[in-house]
């Protein structure tokens, strides 16, 4: 009975939004230029696109199928697949509840931003000191944690269709417009410094797109390949539930493998686009010294200081910018955000309603926690991969760094040597369409990815450290 009632995307195009909006976050607007920039710009676009259309279509495939196939979300879909394997769906659903508190706590902070641009304070916003004033503080950062937490929390309990599908179709057209408008503006402008050197976005550009092989040694290759594939983590909302309970809402009669096919091509327009939007200004404004700012530094201290250096006309891009980069943000909340509440609605029998306030609980809880750790509960902490880390960057990397790369190794085993992958390939052909790179799925499915992953997992960790 449970599994006709399940809500599921009303057609293929919902699905892909809904999908594709999950994948596009963060991850693709501060993680994606930052890497492009610092491993040769279009060497690092080139090892992306590959490791797309290989690794991160197998991980795709694997968990848009699991869900599918099992109708459970990723708490409870290992163990329909194998009895012994629910620890995996365990560590899948460990993932999202780790993210969305941390998530939540950015989201309010580009809210915060959103609003000091519409309000005129742009200017005031590019100043020294203003986003770590802005994060030590103990009333406001919560504040907005709250609101975001809310609107996602609004989103998830109106459900599959009225919610998530309606939300995606609506945000991710707009979300691609703003990208794009502000990528081709981004092209577009030049700046003279106080030394009397002038730089331009189409400079900056092709410093982006034409591979840099300038002193490249095999270990520098390969930590190409090795932050290429951490970002398609990011980038592909894989190994954290998302894609399984999303899968669980697809119709049998979908066409699983177009589907797949153009979230691929979504997420890695969109990533690019990202880069052509980002690399291109600062590099006019800042050289190429600016274009090592990632995460944060880059999106609330760098780029609101391009906004103020751009005049009048910086305080409309400012707007656009982070109304894009809220919108990125609320969508794969809410993809995460749904992982958790699924799960909790497929274990314990619960009614969405009741999930959806356990998981905002949890969220709330972790996110004052985020929040605290830049005032009153502040420390600093090095990670084994060297990084000095607070609180949020402590989750981050228990979550990104070492949980996913354990849930993909773990689904590449059991579906490639436990369950053979022949159960995957079935369920993609179930509706009679073809799987188009089926050869390729099956070699990374058992040997390329997991070696890979095993490989990063361990880099991750700082026991690899000749990469």
């Amino acid at each position: 009975m449970k599994e006709k009632s399940r809500n599921s995307f009303s057609g293929s195009i919902g699905f892909v939004l809904a999908a594709a909006g999950s994948a596009v976050g963060l991850g693709n607007i501060w993680r994606f230029p930052y890497l492009a920039a610092k491993d040769g710009g279009g060497l690092f676009l080139v090892v992306y696109i590959i490791l797309a259309l290989t690794f991160g279509f197998t991980l795709l495939t694997s968990e848009i199928a699991i869900g599918r196939k099992t109708k459970q979300s990723p708490l409870t879909a290992y163990t329909h697949l194998k009895k012994g394997w629910g620890f995996l769906g365990v560590l899948a659903c460990v993932v999202p509840m780790i993210i969305m508190p941390y998530y939540c706590v950015i989201g309010g902070w580009v809210i915060k931003y959103l609003i000091a641009f519409l309000t005129g304070e742009g200017i005031v916003a590019a100043e020294d000191g203003y986003f770590t004033g802005f994060i030590t503080a103990q009333t406001q950062p919560i504040v907005f944690t709250v609101i975001f937490l809310a609107i996602c929390a609004f989103v998830v309990l109106r459900g599959v269709n009225k919610g998530i599908e309606s939300f995606s179709k609506v945000l991710m057209p707009i979300l691609v417009v703003l990208i794009l408008g502000i990528a081709i503006f981004s092209l577009t402008i030049s700046n003279t410094d106080a030394s009397g050197v002038t730089r331009s976005g189409m400079e900056g550009f092709k410093i982006y797109i034409v591979p840099n092989f300038e002193g490249l040694t095999l270990k520098g290759f390969f930590t190409v390949v090795m932050d290429a594939m951490g970002q398609l983590f990011y980038s592909l909302s894989v190994a954290m539930g998302i894609m399984i309970a999303y899968g669980s809402y697809v119709k049998d009669d979908a066409n699983l493998g177009k589907s797949i096919n153009q979230i691929e091509i979504f997420d890695t327009v969109v990533a690019f686009l990202a880069g052509a939007m980002i690399i291109p200004a600062v590099y006019t404004f800042m050289g190429t010294e600016g274009m090592v700012a990632s995460g944060p530094s880059l999106m609330f201290v760098s780029l609101p200081k391009i906004f103020a250096a751009m005049g009048t006309i910086g305080t409309f891009v400012g707007i656009l910018f982070f109304a894009m980069v809220l919108f990125a943000a609320l969508t794969s909340a809410v993809s995460i955000m749904e992982a958790v509440v699924a799960s909790l609605m497929d274990k314990f029998h619960l009614s969405r309603v009741k999930a959806a306030i356990i998981e905002i609980v949890i969220a709330l809880v972790g996110g004052l926690v985020v929040c605290f750790g830049y005032n009153i509960w502040y420390f600093e902490y090095t990670l084994p991969n060297g990084a000095v880390a607070q609180i949020l960057d402590i989750m981050d990397y228990i979550s990104n760094n070492c949980l996913m790369p354990l849930v993909a190794i773990g689904t590449c085993i059991l579906i490639g040597w436990v369950l053979k992958p022949g159960t995957v390939i079935e369920e993609v052909e179930k509706s009679g369409c073809k799987f188009g790179r089926k050869k390729l799925y099956i070699v990374m499915l058992k040997f390329v990815a997991p070696a890979l992953l095993l490989i990063l997992l361990l880099k991750s960790l700082g026991i690899v450290t000749f990469i």
